[in-house]
């Protein structure tokens, strides 16, 4: 927050004083949430972006409130693009993102006087899920790369049944979307896009409630996401996991993020220290996703 000039000496002193009391002096070093001096952390938070991540955010939010109780924290998705614009129009203090900033989200945060601080917050894998009744359990990243491009459309020409492809994306303003774009469906040729068929679809569980609901459907979604309804789909021999996308085997993993405008202080800084903390990872592996090293 950017505090005006003040004329009187006293009331800049008072208004220090305050701004301790709301912040709580920052984040204890042992990672507990509290202030460094004890005293109890009081404030608001507003984070929005990235569906990937809202079910461990929201269990972030929870998790750090009920620690301390003066702590205010809304979370909210509509995705990566979604968080990154309300980060530049100043609406919000952190956005939530499961892809790196684009230049033109930086520089557009950059012309108005704002700094983009990225912060790394866990890892996850893009699991390639189809119905289990479907057949198909495992494929090269070239054959997903072709089936998302509208090259390969019947599931016979992977070694499944004769059926047409049902293919299943999420939405343009998701990270995910950014993602698997960039690492499957333009990896050999970055301008390559998804097939013109293909039904973009609002949320990870959207896309496992498809996928669940149609024999020929093929979706991606985040590791958190996975449940024993779905066929995970084994890219390269290698079937997405905790494990896998921890030790880099898989190769549709990333980092997810969270973004704030400036190094965060007072409240916003003890959080980002819970969630890197060993409480804050603990809820990344309890909802699904992978702790980072």
């Amino acid at each position: 927050m950017k505090v005006k000039r003040l004329l009187s000496i006293g009331l800049v002193a008072a208004l220090l004083v305050g701004a301790l009391a709301l912040t709580g002096c920052g984040a204890a070093e042992d990672g507990s949430g509290e202030a460094g001096d004890g005293s109890e952390l009081s404030g608001t938070i507003d984070i929005q972006g990235s569906d990937t991540l809202l079910n461990v955010a929201t269990a972030w939010s929870e998790g750090f409130m009920d620690a301390n109780p003066g702590v205010d924290i809304s979370v909210q998705g509509g995705g990566s693009g979604t968080g990154i614009a309300a980060l530049i129009n100043g609406t919000v203090d952190f956005a939530n993102a499961s892809r790196e900033i684009k230049d033109e989200e930086r520089e557009a945060l950059e012309a108005q006087g704002g700094t983009v601080v990225e912060h790394r917050v866990a890892i996850d894998g893009i699991a390639v899920i189809v119905n289990p009744a479907n057949g198909v359990a495992d494929l090269t990243l070239e054959q997903l790369g072709r089936i998302y491009r509208g090259e390969i459309t019947n599931w016979k020409d992977v070694g499944g049944a004769d059926a047409e492809i049902v293919l299943l994306s999420r939405d343009s303003s998701s990270g995910t979307y950014e993602y698997f774009k960039e690492a499957v469906v333009a990896a050999d040729d970055e301008n390559a896009e998804y097939a013109a068929s293909a039904k973009l679809l609002p949320s990870n569980q959207a896309i496992v409630e498809e996928v669940v609901g149609n024999e020929a459907a093929i979706g991606y979604v985040g590791l958190g996401y996975l449940s024993d309804d779905v066929q995970v789909v084994a890219i390269d021999g290698v079937e997405a996991s905790i494990e896998t996308a921890a030790d880099g085997s898989y190769p549709i993993s990333r980092y997810l993020y969270m973004y704030s405008d400036g190094e965060p202080e007072g409240v916003m800084a003890a959080y980002l220290e819970w969630i890197l903390g060993s409480e804050g990872q603990q809820l990344v592996a309890d909802e699904g996703f992978v702790p980072l090293p």
